[in-house]
């Protein structure tokens, strides 16, 4: 027998609906908005989005079991399209040698780095990173992510990464969606530091095949970047990956101008992530191509930076743009996409309409699943959150407040923030 749920009386109901493209330009700031809203779901899906009156005399609304939103928003969950979810512990050395001025090269030569990541995820069972990636999993719902995607990239060996690999596996057996990147491409093992080209051609050789006759991930992503991996040996990662039908994705630009971003329009990638020097000819490309521009700000605040990604520029030459975490143990050890969303609003001067539409149906457009995900609209997984604030606005205002009060994935209410008891004097 089918269950129906009905969401009614939302103050701010935002549907995000539109056309089956990433939003540009004027369009990026469209959230669709209904006024008194409601939601009908039938096992898991949207059945009707409408106003509350029209939805509530619907025959399976009647006998449906309610929610009421009244006085709240209601909009899609949060999709976060960049993460590196499964990471081992948390990089304190780091933090702390950079708080006191020290250098990425200082830091790790004391040991610290991506490499510590490596090293900590080589050494630990994948049963413990499956536990610690479940931990972070609660509090990513908690603040309203409903779908997310999570790169490997700290094993860099066979053994490490197919370790991630099959904890990403596990987890896509969980509430949330996940969607599977391999990333060996994220830095050079010590064990290649001097032939880094004989890694690249390991990978494309041997370990991609093996991970796409295993149905591991759907994504490969390679670092480029001065320091990580050149601009030809990504396009002979990317290249190699193509072929083997993953689709693709490229870290560009995060600390200097490099070729990457022609590099990733040029394939077709699905999208481009950083871009924090994106220059003019970037932003043009960009422009004219499928490849969304993923913003990542939190690694910027987190690393104590001030040259964030150029999202005006980016967004009025009509590129489709996303936001995402960026979560990992070393620069952006957060999760809430409210936080990022306050951050592209106050240091990119993204507007709150433009940041929500970024966070939600560009990131499904960034992981090509928006024909599941990222908006209210009828046929679409219910995946949904009730937020405690009476217009969409306060979202990003509020910073570093979570704001969620439900979180609801396929219909089913994965989390609901408890009422605090105030004692009678």
């Amino acid at each position: 027998m089918s269950e129906c749920l009905l969401v009614r009386g939302a103050r701010q109901l935002l549907t995000l609906r539109g056309g089956s493209g990433p939003r540009r330009g004027y369009a990026l700031g469209e959230l669709g908005v209904i006024l008194d809203g409601a939601i009908l779901i039938r096992d898991g899906v949207i059945e009707s989005v409408g106003p509350s009156r029209r939805v509530e005399n619907l025959t399976d609304a009647r006998t449906a079991r309610e929610i009421d939103a009244t006085g709240r928003v209601v909009m899609p969950g949060f999709v976060d399209s960049h993460t590196h979810l499964v990471c081992g512990p948390a990089r304190l050395l780091d933090y702390e040698m950079r708080l006191a001025g020290a250098s990425y090269q200082q830091i790790a030569e004391a040991g610290g780095g991506i490499l510590m990541s490596v090293r900590a995820v080589r050494s630990t069972p994948g049963s413990r990173l499956l536990m610690q990636a479940q931990r972070t999993m609660k509090g990513l719902i908690r603040h309203g992510t409903t779908t997310v995607e999570v790169k490997s990239g700290y094993g860099l060996d066979e053994s490490g990464e197919m370790k991630m690999l099959r904890v990403l596996a596990a987890l896509r057996k969980g509430p949330l969606d996940v969607v599977p990147t391999y990333l060996g491409a994220h830095a050079v093992p010590l064990e290649y530091e001097a032939n880094p080209d004989e890694y690249v051609q390991w990978m494309c050789s041997y370990l991609m095949p093996k991970i796409q006759r295993r149905k591991l991930a759907r994504f490969v992503d390679v670092y480029c970047e001065q320091g990580a991996f050149t601009p030809q040996q990504a396009r002979t990662c990317l290249e190699a990956a193509s072929r083997l039908g993953f689709l693709l994705k490229i870290h560009a630009t995060q600390f200097g101008p490099c070729e990457c971003i022609r590099l990733a329009v040029e394939l077709e990638a699905a999208s481009a992530d950083h871009l924090d020097y994106a220059d003019e000819d970037d932003i043009v490309l960009l422009a004219a191509s499928p490849t969304i521009a993923t913003l990542l700000p939190g690694a910027v605040a987190h690393l104590g930076l001030d040259h964030y990604p150029p999202a005006r520029a980016l967004i009025e030459a009509g590129a489709a743009v996303a936001l995402a975490t960026d979560y990992n143990p070393g620069t952006s050890p957060t999760y809430s996409m409210q936080m990022i969303l306050s951050l592209a609003c106050t240091e990119m001067r993204m507007t709150p309409a433009e940041a929500i539409c970024a966070a939600t149906i560009n990131g499904a457009q960034a992981l090509r699943c928006a024909d599941r995900v990222g908006s209210i609209e009828a046929g679409k997984q219910a995946d949904l959150i009730v937020l405690d604030v009476p217009d969409y606005r306060e979202i990003p205002y509020r910073f570093g407040v979570n704001q969620v009060y439900m979180t609801i994935k396929r219909g089913v209410v994965l989390c609901q923030q408890a009422e605090v008891q105030w004692p009678e004097e």
